[in-house]
């Protein structure tokens, strides 16, 4: 399998970089940057002590025309760029970009009519076993239980809630038959009264180096049922990646998530 990573100095991009070198049936053939990074001209392998041969660019179309696959954890502009130049290439792309608009998830969605596309707001394996744990919880729990999300990212996170905060969110509505963008409450502030009854609340901290923590409290009255994903570190969104790239080698077409690349949309509980 051969990768191109965007963003390919930050620190995902580096976690992305040292696990595809670390994969024995896969080669690290591109290497992408803003032209404005220090890194720009230099091995994308410095950083571990190797030489790939290849050179960290900002040349779009050199970065990824040896690829079979990019994987894109950047920011919504620079990965639609980026998607521009697959369908002209005919590269497959893992997309773990969060903060997208409607309008923005439609191009995507436009796009995988001409190339293969896996697009999650979290390719963690454990998150994603999380959202299937949330769809049965929020089925059981449908009664007589406010719902409520607290997730906690670095300081350098530059959206809010996560792309994972609000996937679990989307898991439990559609369980629920609901809407998120109907029940959801993003802040509260002042006097907000009581808690209006079917709402899913929001919560937010951004600090220090936080991975990524994310909780779902079903609070009723007399107990409550917590579900938590903690992530250590970026190491399981990389490896999660590659396997949705094993994914992708089957397809050549089509917009997938982390839950059909695990097999949990068929799987019944």
């Amino acid at each position: 399998m051969k990768f191109a990573i965007a963003g390919a100095s930050g620190r995902m991009g580096r976690m992305l970089i040292e696990t595809v070198l670390a994969t024995p049936d896969a080669k690290l053939v591109g290497a992408l940057d803003l032209p404005s990074s220090s890194q720009i001209g230099q091995d994308p392998g410095a950083f571990l002590g190797q030489q790939t041969g290849i050179k960290i660019t900002a040349d779009l179309k050199a970065g990824m025309q040896d690829a079979d696959y990019l994987i894109d954890f950047t920011r919504p502009e620079g990965t639609l760029e980026h998607l521009k130049m697959a369908q002209e290439l005919g590269v497959k792309m893992i997309i773990g970009t969060t903060g997208f608009t409607e309008a923005q998830k439609q191009e995507l969605k436009k796009a995988s009519e001409k190339i293969a596309i896996v697009f999650a707001p979290n390719m963690s394996v454990g998150v994603n076993a999380t959202f299937k744990l949330l769809e049965v919880a929020a089925k059981i729990l449908n009664s007589g239980y406010d719902i409520e999300i607290v997730e906690a990212h670095h300081k350098h996170k530059v959206d809010a809630p996560s792309g994972t905060a609000l996937g679990m969110g989307e898991a439990i509505t559609k369980a629920l038959g609901q809407n998120l963008q109907d029940v959801a409450v993003y802040a509260r502030e002042g006097h907000t009264g009581e808690r209006k009854p079917g709402t899913i609340g929001f919560a937010t901290i951004r600090g220090g180096d936080i991975v990524g923590d994310h909780t779902v409290m079903f609070c009723g009255d007399g107990e409550r049922i917590e579900i938590s994903h903690k992530s250590a570190s970026r190491m399981s969104y990389a490896q999660g990646s590659v396997r949705a790239a094993r994914f992708l080698e089957a397809q050549s077409r089509g917009l997938f998530d982390m839950q059909d690349v695990l097999g949990l949309k068929t799987l019944k509980i």
